[in-house]
C-alpha cells in the first residue's frame, strides 16, 4: 500500500481504540443499568455496535500487521506500475480519466483511487504512454489510451 493508505489505516485505527471502543463501553454500562437485558433495545444494538468495532479494529490490525509500505516519491519509469497516476481516454466516447493505482485495501474510486485488482489496473500494469489498452468490463470489452503515467 502507499505511505498515504498507511497513514489512513493507522488514524482510523487510533480513533476505534481510542475514542469508540471506550464510547460504545460506556453506552454498554448505561445500557445494563436499564434493567432486563433481555428486552433492553438499547443493551442489544450497544453490543452490535460493539462487535462491529471490535471486527473492524481487528481487520486494520491485521492490515497493518501485513503491510508493505512503497513510497511512490521514489518511484519514476514512464512504464505504469503500482503508485502510478496514470489519465486514460475511453477510445469509444474520447472522455478522460485520472486515476491512481493503489493497494486493495485503499481503493476508493469516487477519489480516483483504483485497487491494483481491479480489471483496468491489472490491464493498465506495463502499459506506458499513448499504449492502446482493452479491459473486459461487465459492459463488454473497452478500449483506452494512456495519455500520460505519473508518479507524485
Amino acid at each position: 500500500m502507499t505511505a498515504e493508505g498507511y497513514s489512513k489505516i493507522q488514524d482510523e485505527l487510533k480513533k476505534l481504540t481510542s475514542e469508540d471502543r471506550p464510547n460504545i463501553i460506556a453506552a454498554i454500562a448505561e445500557a445494563r443499568g436499564h434493567g432486563d437485558l433481555s428486552e433492553n433495545a438499547e443493551y442489544q444494538y450497544a453490543k452490535e455496535q460493539q462487535s462491529l468495532i471490535e471486527g473492524r479494529i481487528s481487520d486494520l490490525e491485521s492490515n497493518i500487521s501485513r503491510a508493505e509500505v512503497i513510497d511512490i516519491k521514489n518511484m519514476t519509469g514512464n512504464d505504469i506500475k503500482f503508485g502510478a497516476t496514470v489519465e486514460i481516454e475511453d477510445d469509444e466516447t474520447g472522455k478522460k480519466q485520472k486515476y491512481q493505482i493503489v493497494g486493495e485495501y485503499e481503493s476508493d474510486i469516487e477519489n480516483k483511487k483504483l485497487s491494483i485488482n481491479s480489471p483496468l489496473a491489472r490491464g493498465l500494469i506495463g502499459k506506458s504512454k499513448n499504449d492502446n489498452v482493452e479491459i473486459n468490463s461487465p459492459k463488454g470489452i473497452k478500449s483506452y489510451t494512456v495519455i500520460s503515467v505519473k508518479y507524485i
